[in-house]
């Protein structure tokens, strides 16, 4: 775990000490710490390089897609978790399998549908793809997470005069906030490095989402000879992945140990 622990942190640390150093400071001592840290890096990467636009684009689109994919996803695993209906199994292992279908077989069809609807390079269209991206993934981990959940506090809500959509949402909601943050996080993961899908289906520069500006970023800076500039790109578009992690790390642990046992 020391080692496995090495391998991952330090990249990220080379790049955060990267992104405080001068151009002549990363290819000259390309190891050691900055000299003196130039904060006009991570100004000059948000502003002149757009990367604050990018991030906001991110953070609409991200935000929407995961918002829909939370509703859609929970409501769909609690319906196919504690309910009994004909085709039960055939709904659950649909979304199964919908998690082993390669997306990038999809894209060419994905393309006419989205531009059809008009939706090609728009916020909703992206938000729309992303959330029939994100949903099987979601469906099957709250799946197992709803029927660990006692079946009689939903009893004792329906003998109170509660309806089918007051239990979920008032009471079995909150019983599975472990698993729904966790869930969530790891979309969100997921979503934020989105590269694929808004490369085939967002062609317009103004809504470039983070990962395509950084595309975008590396090609300009790198003719520019800016390698503090993009270091610093990198790193704000690190940040937000890491906050999540740190914030929500106790969630995510007790999210997936919650799941796991019956």
């Amino acid at each position: 775990m020391l080692a496995w622990a090495v391998v991952t942190a330090l990249p990220l640390i080379w790049a955060v000490m990267s992104s405080l150093k001068t151009d002549e400071e990363i290819l000259n001592h390309p190891w050691s710490p900055p000299a003196s840290p130039q904060f006009e890096n991570w100004a000059r990467a948000w502003t002149t390089a757009s990367i604050g636009r990018y991030f906001f684009n991110s953070l609409i689109v991200v935000g929407g897609a995961l918002l829909l994919t939370m509703l859609l996803g929970s409501l769909v695993a609690y319906a196919v978790a504690r309910y009994q209906f004909r085709g039960n199994r055939l709904v659950y292992y649909t979304f199964v399998a919908a998690m082993f279908f390669p997306v990038f077989l999809a894209l060419v069809p994905l393309f006419f549908v989205v531009r059809q609807l008009g939706l090609l390079g728009t916020y909703p269209g992206l938000i729309l793809v992303y959330t029939a991206y994100a949903v099987p993934f979601t469906v099957f981990f709250l799946h197992s997470f709803f029927r660990t959940l006692p079946t009689e506090v939903a009893e004792a809500a329906f003998l109170d005069g509660c309806s089918h959509g007051a239990v979920f949402f008032r009471v079995m909601l909150p019983l599975a906030r472990p698993g729904l943050v966790a869930v969530g996080v790891f979309n969100f993961l997921g979503l934020w490095n989105q590269y694929l899908l808004p490369l085939v289906l967002n062609p317009d520069p103004d809504r470039y989402v983070l990962a395509q500006g950084l595309a975008a970023l590396s090609v300009s800076q790198g003719y520019d000879s800016d390698w503090s500039g993009l270091f610093a790109g990198l790193t704000i578009a690190m940040l937000p992945v890491l906050v999540a992690y740190v914030a929500f790390q106790r969630h995510i642990r007790a999210g997936m140990t919650a799941g796991a046992v019956r």
